[in-house]
């Protein structure tokens, strides 16, 4: 068993810096790489591309990545953890088969696919059975959406991912699976941690939450003395440093712009936390409040002292969904009067909306750089801002409805205020809002597949 184990994040979403997962690979020592490509809506996302096209469905800069790194992974034995497989793992994985065999790494790369997080095909069988898949929030039964469903993926925890690591896989491909599991999987393969082992198994957790997000805890996106903060343009994205017994350092390479401190993995923390004592995933019940952090030196924080509890008996579901249509539309009224001027545009607009008989479920005006941000505890805008951006927005389950907004923006341009500086973007565009549904399933119900070949 290894002293100690980096793993070094790449991706905290897919469209992040495509040059971070090289730079952490040329960058230093590294063990594992791990990439986080998903969000809820990312899956119905890909969906909507694997319906067009039978190959696509999967993070398609993924491949390109592979092509830059896979030699110096093979060559210094660097094994990668990534969700890049979307709705399609096979086609993510056959994709980077093809890659690897181009750069003469056939036969020296095994790569490992998990699948079966994927259950849009059995939600009928489900809702026949008595399994309502109810909405987490409202309690609603899933019946209510079914005809408008676009995605449905279970997230998988970390087991599936080990299983691959212990049949060879150096580059290890998942669809919809929990990202604390990319980092999660790595320390259970390597330091034999137990299934029931919960106060590791919560460290394992709370490393992979702590890095899921790229720079977001090295810097990025840091509210705390956020000036100070060094080199953002050649921000280092962070390495969780483990050792067997749970404990593990906070940290990235030597050379690297941004921080690692004590503030920025708080921040971290605290993202997507509800209850601070259970942090639920598939694996365990972690609990933050355990969390002890010490300054360990330059950009390096211990993390010890964490707890965990059993894991529940049941997965979560992430599910998508049509829910109607929506536009954008902005425009910018300059000084003098300008919040008053927006003001004025956004109540004409209104107007002229009812009287076409138009009906949407929601119209939302917001004042861009009066109060958008803050709202009312904004207080009174100044009637001396030099501009403020107009931007207002509908939506409703009346395509046409939508679409008739978008024709009434450009005319207040010559039939409202004055002082209109600019009509940002042209005509706004009809978009499909894809709503989300958090449901649960009992474990029992979901297969993992894992299957590892060589290139």
């Amino acid at each position: 068993m290894k002293e100690k184990i980096r793993i070094a994040s790449g991706q905290g979403f897919w469209g992040d810096m495509l040059d971070a997962p090289v730079r952490q690979v040329k960058g230093g020592q590294i063990d594992y790489l791990m990439l986080d490509y998903l969000a809820e809506v990312t899956m119905s996302i890909m969906q909507k591309q694997r319906a067009r096209d039978p190959r696509a469905g999967y993070a398609r800069d993924f491949v390109p990545l592979m092509r830059e790194i896979l030699p110096d992974c093979v060559e210094r034995n660097i094994r990668v953890t990534a969700n890049a497989g979307g709705v399609n793992p096979v086609g993510c994985a056959e994709a980077v088969r093809d890659v690897a065999r181009e750069l003469g790494l056939g036969g020296r790369l095994r790569i490992g696919t998990v699948t079966g997080d994927d259950i849009m095909g059995r939600l009928d069988e489900f809702l026949e059975r008595g399994i309502e898949l109810r909405n987490m929030d409202t309690n609603e039964p899933l019946s209510k959406v079914r005809d408008a469903i676009q995605s449905a993926n279970v997230y998988l925890g970390a087991w599936p991912m080990v299983e691959a690591l212990q049949g060879g896989a150096q580059v290890v491909i998942t669809g919809r699976a929990t990202d604390t599991g990319l980092t999660l999987a790595p320390l259970i393969n390597e330091f034999g941690w137990r299934e029931d082992d919960w106060d590791r198994l919560s460290a394992g957790t709370i490393a992979g939450h702590i890095i899921e997000c790229g720079a977001q805890s090295s810097g990025g996106n840091c509210q705390y003395d956020w000036q100070s903060i060094p080199d953002l343009a050649n921000v280092g994205f962070p390495i969780v440093e483990a050792a067997p017994d749970g404990t593990f350092v906070v940290t990235k390479h030597e050379g690297t712009g941004g921080i690692v401190s004590i503030p920025s993995v708080k921040e971290q923390l605290v993202y997507e936390m509800g209850d601070p004592h259970e942090y639920i995933t598939p694996d365990c019940v972690a609990d933050f409040a355990s969390i002890q952090l010490e300054d360990a030196g330059t950009n390096r924080v211990r993390v010890h002292g964490i707890k965990g509890h059993p894991a529940t008996e049941f997965l979560k579901v992430s599910i998508s969904y049509s829910a109607g249509y929506k536009a954008v539309g902005t425009l910018v009224y300059s000084w003098p009067d300008a919040y008053a001027k927006a003001r004025a545009a956004d109540q004409i607009l209104r107007a002229r909306l009812e009287r076409l008989g138009l009906r949407f479920d929601q119209i939302l005006t917001e004042y861009v750089g009066a109060n958008a941000t803050h709202g009312r505890l904004a207080g009174e805008p100044s009637p001396d801002l030099p501009e403020v951006q107009l931007r207002i927005g509908v939506r409703g389950a009346d395509r046409a409805a939508v679409e008739r907004f978008t024709k009434e923006i450009a005319p207040l341009i010559l039939t409202g205020p004055p002082g209109v500086t600019g009509f940002a973007g042209g005509r706004p565009k009809v978009e499909e809002i894809v709503a989300y549904w958090p449901a649960l399933i009992p474990k029992t119900e979901i297969n993992a597949r894992v299957e590892v070949t060589e290139a």
